[in-house]
């Protein structure tokens, strides 16, 4: 099973596209809201090298944006 960590917002519209792609495909994750968690975020920078978001850590392979076919590709779910 695949660790899915997604670092978002409650504002941003593509982090609830990337979590609502997630939750139609039964995959669990973690959502780590980085406008509330300031070391979440600085977590995310550093990982990620980008201050935007969300961003999917999917077992430490890291996604910037809500790239629906590389992270189906990643969770084996193409």
């Amino acid at each position: 099973m695949s660790k899915v960590r997604v670092f978002s917002t409650k504002t941003c519209p593509y982090c609830v596209m990337l979590k609502d792609f997630l939750t139609q495909k039964k995959i669990n994750f973690e959502d780590i809201d980085v406008g509330q968690d300031y070391n979440a975020a600085m977590e995310m920078i550093q990982i990620s090298g980008q201050r935007g978001v969300p961003v999917a850590d999917i077992n430490g392979q890291v996604i910037v944006g809500f790239d629906e076919p590389r992270i189906s590709k990643m969770l084996g779910i193409a």
